[in-house]
């Protein structure tokens, strides 16, 4: 603030003549006016006005925004034209991918990335049977498996929709929940609430710092992902604060 005071005075002595000094007691209302108004005008350079971009249909949110900062390590803020985006990337960032095992999953199966160092998971011996018996499963939803001993498996493939996905926790989940379901058929007709346990592995974590370029990139994958207010579980992704609801926050026009 120091700072800034010193460069208004500055720019204030540069249209005075240098044989009259200024004081605060020599300088009228009417000369400080103009200066009062720069200060607190809304400036907005052109690379860093909004995009017009068209509202979404009903799969899909409106336009979010550009993106402003991280709060918390878990909300993404944005400015749109009407007030702020308030978003929630963990949840968010799970209904994306979500979204998007579900499209690949209706081509039968999906993709697999292999892993460049394999991970050694170990199990209960029932769950290690179990992953030896559903390898065909495990491999429809992306995971290559193998048997390793009486209660380990070395996971060398993962799906590549989740390959940033802690792959332990991962496949303990998956592994557990296909002993829970009993059989392939009923795998299948589980397998959007797998796919939803899948998801919620691969979002993002609280307090990952997000770039702002990542952050307006998170922004515009859910303008285009259907049913992005809510997360797999239920909870929402993003809120609008107007710019009216800021304004009587603050009793602005009372």
């Amino acid at each position: 603030a120091l700072g800034t005071a010193t460069q208004h005075n500055h720019a204030l002595d540069l249209t005075r003549s240098p044989s009259r000094p200024m004081h605060a007691s020599s300088v009228s209302p009417s000369e400080l006016l103009p200066l009062y108004q720069r200060l607190h005008a809304r400036t907005e350079a052109p690379n860093e006005r909004i995009a017009e971009r068209p509202a979404q249909d009903s799969t899909g949110a409106r336009d979010l925004g550009t993106a402003l900062a991280q709060l918390g390590g878990i909300y993404v803020l944005a400015e749109v034209d009407d007030g702020l985006i308030v978003v929630d990337m963990h949840a968010a960032h799970e209904r994306i991918t979500y979204e998007a095992m579900k499209r690949e999953l209706a081509g039968d199966r999906l993709a697999p990335q292999a892993l460049l160092v394999p991970v050694d998971v170990k199990l209960a011996e029932r769950e290690a049977d179990e992953a030896e018996q559903s390898n065909d499963t495990l491999a429809r939803f992306g995971f290559e498996v193998e048997r390793r001993g009486i209660d380990q498996v070395r996971v060398t493939a993962v799906p590549r929709l989740l390959a940033d996905a802690p792959i332990e926790g991962l496949i303990r989940d998956v592994i557990g929940d296909l002993v829970a379901d009993g059989s392939s058929s009923r795998v299948d007709a589980e397998a959007d609430a797998l796919l939803a346990d899948m998801a919620c592995h691969s979002a993002v974590r609280a307090n990952r710092r997000l770039t702002l370029e990542e952050m307006n990139a998170l922004l515009r994958e859910m303008e285009q992902t259907p049913r992005i207010d809510q997360c797999n579980h239920g909870r929402p992704t993003w809120t609008r604060i107007t710019l009216g609801e800021l304004d009587r926050l603050f009793l602005r026009g009372r």
